[in-house]
């Protein structure tokens, strides 16, 4: 049994399979088309790379055995799915759903789900990805729309043999508080949609439902959902909503990603620190591999961490089990972006650069004698 549980986050569009992907990448490929297209920008680029183990399409059974064989060798025990509702129905399921799923030894690799819950934008499509501020699809839902999907996840996931729980609730992840407000009405709106979500859980026989936050930055909320007469800073918000955790998603959401990574490792280790502090809620500890959404783009994006090297990476590793270790009342859990976000060139498959260094890194740290 593994003695920490290491999540990696899955970006699920490295797939044909969801027609609407089409929109966006119309090789039908899914993202793989702006991994392919991707050019160097500057001399010291380390683009274009190339996936050690190809273009492969991520909503394949067999493709998906491969890979969870390859992240549990390494140590990586859990994978957290982005998962997406737009338009009233879902989007990008088919990398879980047919991946996944139905792949024969998805009881080495647990997962769970982060509700990706921000809009959608013009950032996908790299023709217009300088519009990235126009929005195609809207990230917040209103409490009928929240009730189908809820159901929709109790039946379709929660209830799996492989999902992810703490003290036996399955974990559900929130990526945009600002999104729920507005969707839901509110502070009181949101809660009461939260605590609907619960009872509904324990009604269909599971124990409990753990509800788990993203963090950014230190920021205030519009807490009426409807216009701004009531901010709220984050630490109230988080208290008032009654969520049971948190976890980062990236280091470019709190942290001057435009340096070398060891410098922004001291400012990583300081926001720990702080949240520790701050919240009354465990803090899960996040290590993120890298940034660099070039990708994504025609023209040059600056913002762009320097020397994330397999080194580096295993010395943030290490740190996070520290953390883990001196906080033994909480689970022994640690997320990591990501297990294949190759457009954010933040990801630990094996690549054309570094080998299997980054997976061999979580190997390292985790299953060091083994």
């Amino acid at each position: 049994m593994n003695k920490f549980d290491v999540a990696a986050y899955i970006w699920p569009a490295y797939t044909g399979d969801e027609p609407r992907t089409k929109l966006f990448w119309p090789e039908g490929i899914g993202e793989w088309q702006s991994v392919k297209q991707a050019t160097r920008k500057y001399p010291e680029h380390t683009w274009p790379r190339k996936p050690v183990w190809g273009y492969v399409n991520e909503a394949d059974s067999y493709v998906m055995e491969m890979q969870i064989n390859a992240a549990a060798d390494h140590g990586v025990n859990v994978f957290i799915y982005d998962w997406y509702w737009y338009d009233s129905r879902p989007f990008l399921e088919q990398c879980l759903n047919d991946g996944y799923l139905k792949a024969r030894n998805n009881d080495r690799v647990k997962f769970y789900l982060m509700w990706a819950n921000h809009d959608a934008k013009n950032v996908w499509d790299k023709r217009i990805s300088h519009e990235e501020s126009t929005v195609i699809w809207n990230g917040a839902v209103d409490r009928q729309e929240f009730e189908r999907l809820a159901v929709r996840l109790i039946d379709k996931y929660f209830k799996h043999p492989s999902y992810y729980t703490i003290d036996n609730k399955p974990v559900f992840m929130f990526y945009d508080i600002a999104n729920l407000l507005k969707g839901l009405g509110g502070a009181a709106g949101v809660r009461d949609a939260l605590d609907w979500f619960r009872a509904r859980v324990v009604a269909e026989g599971l124990p409990g439902l753990h509800l788990q936050v993203t963090m950014w930055n230190e920021r205030t909320f519009d807490a009426s959902g409807v216009d701004a007469d009531r901010t709220t800073a984050c630490v109230e918000i988080v208290s008032e909503l009654g969520f049971d955790s948190m976890s980062h998603y990236q280091y470019v959401h709190f942290a001057d990603i435009d340096r070398d990574y060891d410098a922004i490792m001291e400012d990583v280790l300081k926001e720990w620190a702080r949240i520790d502090q701050t919240y009354a809620i465990p803090y899960f500890p996040h290590v993120s591999i890298g940034w660099d959404n070039n990708p994504r783009f025609q023209g040059f994006r600056p913002g762009i961490v320097k020397n994330n090297t397999p080194d580096r990476i295993e010395y943030a590793l290490r740190k996070a089990r520290e953390y883990v270790e001196a906080h033994p009342q909480q689970a022994p859990l640690i997320t990591i972006n990501s297990w294949n976000e190759w457009t954010e060139t933040s990801y630990l498959q094996p690549d054309n650069l570094y080998g299997y260094g980054y997976l061999q890194a979580v190997k390292n740290v985790f299953r060091a004698g083994e």
